[in-house]
């Protein structure tokens, strides 16, 4: 599929900072044209009817009804995260447009960083691995 006939999808940058993770980005890329914010404000009129999902990273974009209004075909904000406390379901649904979240993604790396952590504390490695012994 041509990159023009992929449905739009607008996030925040690719890399840096706050922007979506480059090896993340590649995937995507097979099923969306990516369009950066900083593209998207610099032709508004003419990008505003190719966004149909909203990738939201890290918080990012930030989703309001200013941006909501701008997006006329916008279908989807697909939130990579568990929580979507960050977004205004109610105005968002108000658009018409779904939200969608990874409820189970990080659900096992937090239950091993958990054991991890109370293994730490009850062995007490971190004392025992910055503690100097006498040569």
């Amino acid at each position: 599929m041509a990159k023009e006939e992929l449905p739009g999808a607008l996030i925040l940058d690719i890399g840096g900072t706050h922007g979506v993770l480059e090896n993340l980005a590649v995937l995507l890329k097979k099923h969306f044209h990516l369009i950066t914010m900083k593209e998207f404000l610099e032709n508004k009129e003419e990008i505003s009817k190719k966004i149909q999902s909203v990738f939201v990273f890290e918080c990012r974009p930030t989703i309001d009804r200013e941006l909501l209004e701008s997006l006329p075909n916008l279908k989807v904000i697909a939130n990579s995260g568990v929580g979507v406390d960050h977004l205004d379901l109610n105005m968002i649904s108000s658009f018409g447009v779904k939200v969608t979240n990874t409820p189970h993604a990080v659900a096992d790396p937090t239950a091993d960083m958990g054991m991890a952590l109370m293994l730490a504390s009850a062995r007490r490695l971190v004392e025992g691995n910055v503690f100097n012994f006498p040569g």
